[in-house]
């Protein structure tokens, strides 16, 4: 607990398993749904390669970025790493990028929830099961973060085990003749139109990974940061990798994959097209399909909260938001986040062929792409100018490896603003209105821990 005058300041105590929990929590509702909406415009070997491309990129990021979090462990995660690179604005872009990730993320997650909830209890109104997870997962992070973090290892490692048996029990129903059917943009062939649709899924392709840098943000709270991070990540991008391609791959094999691509649970979908609606293994998705869910959606409350914190402790945002709970928990920004969460579930239906998860996973994926090409940048200026800071870590593969990160994010960009014009106008709104914040109030950030 802290005192009325001094620093807020977060405790370390977390270690390599429980990080590599929230790392990989944080993402495993990727493997659950959203990124079958990529098959809806590439078509399955469409999406194939796009989601080739994005594994690449992902690959490079996190081995560039673990650079970053190890030799600034900091609760801001990208914004004091580019903060520390160039200044004030340059951390207001990457802080208000990266709060826009994670606070629009969880509505989606959130409402998949509720149809995974409404597979079980069809009387049951998905809205109301979202919001209930709110309610639910915000006061389990109040709480504290290693009671926090200690569930997120216990969902994440059921989670992954629940996708291993899903491929297990499908895998007497699969043909590679189901994924190949009409495989290019719902065409037989490939067509300038699938490579088309191939640019245009990669916001569902992000969504395999997207989040997994928000283990930085519980950078201040790991014991040991500078060996415990690299394990975490390492570990958890490459169990992401292996695991989205294998969900992928069964899920498209086992019937008519256009039935799945446009639905919150394709993987209940999938299994009901071998084994029918009654099977005791079908319950068992539905129910311990929801770990994967609620492991990220929990995660990425944890998320959004530290993001908040360190921005308002560094006077981007209100200073209120930067207060401790008892639990020496940041409550005021949970809540804050979880309210307008619970407002853009509310907004379903409100607006006609309105997609909210798809909308929600676009607008989440505009302020990943944007903070990955800040700490990327950020990457190359420290290396240049801050020689001193200690990186018992170091990218491997430099210059390179964050090079190719950094064209594969411009490129995937470029595609998602051409493919999106009325998300681009939302997103550069919020960020608008994030700058406009910060220079009305007439505060600029304390130099704390950048």
């Amino acid at each position: 607990m802290t005192s009325a005058n001094a620093t807020p300041r977060l405790t370390p105590t977390l270690g390599t398993l429980q990080l590599w929990g929230i790392a990989v929590g944080l993402v495993i509702s990727g493997e659950y749904f959203g990124w079958s909406y990529g098959w809806g415009v590439a078509g399955t070997l469409g999406f194939l390669i796009t989601s080739l491309f994005i594994s690449v990129m992902y690959g490079c990021f996190i081995f560039s970025y673990t650079e970053l979090t190890t030799a600034i462990p900091h609760a801001g995660g990208p914004f004091a790493y580019t903060r520390r690179a160039f200044g004030e604005m340059g951390g207001l872009i990457a802080g208000i990028a990266t709060l826009i990730e994670f606070v629009f993320a969880p509505p989606a997650i959130a409402m998949a929830i509720g149809s995974y909830l409404n597979v079980q209890f069809p009387e049951l109104n998905p809205k109301y099961a979202a919001i209930g997870a709110y309610v639910i997962f915000m006061t389990l992070n109040i709480i504290g973060v290693r009671i926090a973090a200690t569930f997120e290892l216990i969902v994440t490692i059921l989670a992954v085990a629940e996708l291993l048996i899903f491929m297990g029990v499908v895998s007497p129903g699969i043909s590679l003749s189901n994924f190949v059917a009409h495989g290019w943009a719902g065409q037989h062939t490939f067509s300038p139109a699938a490579l088309s649709g191939m640019f245009a899924a990669i916001p569902f392709a992000i969504w395999f990974f997207l989040a997994i840098e928000g283990a930085a943000m519980a950078a201040e709270e790991v014991k040991h940061p500078r060996t415990t991070i690299p394990r975490a990540y390492i570990s958890g991008i490459l169990t992401l990798m292996a695991l989205g391609l294998g969900v992928m791959v069964f899920a498209g094999s086992v019937g008519d994959w256009r039935t799945l691509s446009d639905i919150n649970d394709p993987l209940p979908a999938a299994m009901r097209m071998v084994i029918g609606s009654h099977s005791i293994w079908m319950h068992m998705l539905v129910w311990i399909g929801l770990f994967g869910l609620i492991a990220s959606f929990h995660g990425i409350i944890l998320g959004y909260s530290r993001q908040f914190f360190a921005l308002a402790r560094a006077g981007y945002l209100p200073a209120s938001l930067a207060k401790l709970s008892r639990f020496n928990t940041p409550h005021r920004a949970t809540l804050l986040g979880g309210v307008i969460g619970m407002a853009a579930i509310l907004c379903d239906g409100v607006i006609e062929g309105l997609n909210l998860t798809a909308t929600m996973i676009t607008l989440a994926v505009f302020g990943a792409i944007v903070m990955y090409l800040c700490s990327m940048l950020s990457l190359f200026k420290l290396r240049r100018h801050a020689p001193h800071l200690e990186r018992r870590y170091k990218a491997p593969g430099y210059p390179v490896v964050p090079a190719i990160a950094i064209v594969c994010s411009l490129i995937s960009l470029i595609a998602m603003v051409w493919f999106n014009p009325a998300i681009t106008v939302v997103f550069i709104a919020l960020m608008a209105i994030g700058y406009g914040y910060f220079r009305l109030s007439g505060r600029r950030g304390n130099t704390l821990d950048t």
